[in-house]
């Protein structure tokens, strides 16, 4: 697994920058993200995916214990849809 933590020390590494200013990136991209998201945008990255928002309606359920019908309330969740240059590396 890879923490935000590694992936700021990897960017500031590479690019000659503090530890404190790589994550300073690294939270300003998922803060981008989170606000485009939060709008109902979507946010594209070339070479990487998508991440856009996708409503679900409100459904029927079941409780696995009793078996009880309940209602499953309507919600938004933010989907990824990697591109495919990044399934082509997946893939090799």
């Amino acid at each position: 697994m890879t923490t935000t933590n590694e992936i700021a020390d990897k960017i500031a590494s590479e690019h000659g920058l503090t530890k404190v200013q790589g994550k300073a990136i690294v939270e300003a991209v998922f803060a981008a993200i989170t606000d485009a998201a939060t709008s109902g945008a979507e946010t594209s990255i070339p070479g990487f995916g998508k991440f856009k928002v996708k409503d679900t309606p409100e459904r029927e359920g079941r409780n696995p214990s009793t078996g009880a019908t309940i209602k499953v309330a309507a919600a938004r969740k933010l989907a990824f849809q990697p591109a495919k240059a990044l399934k082509d590396t997946l893939n090799k």
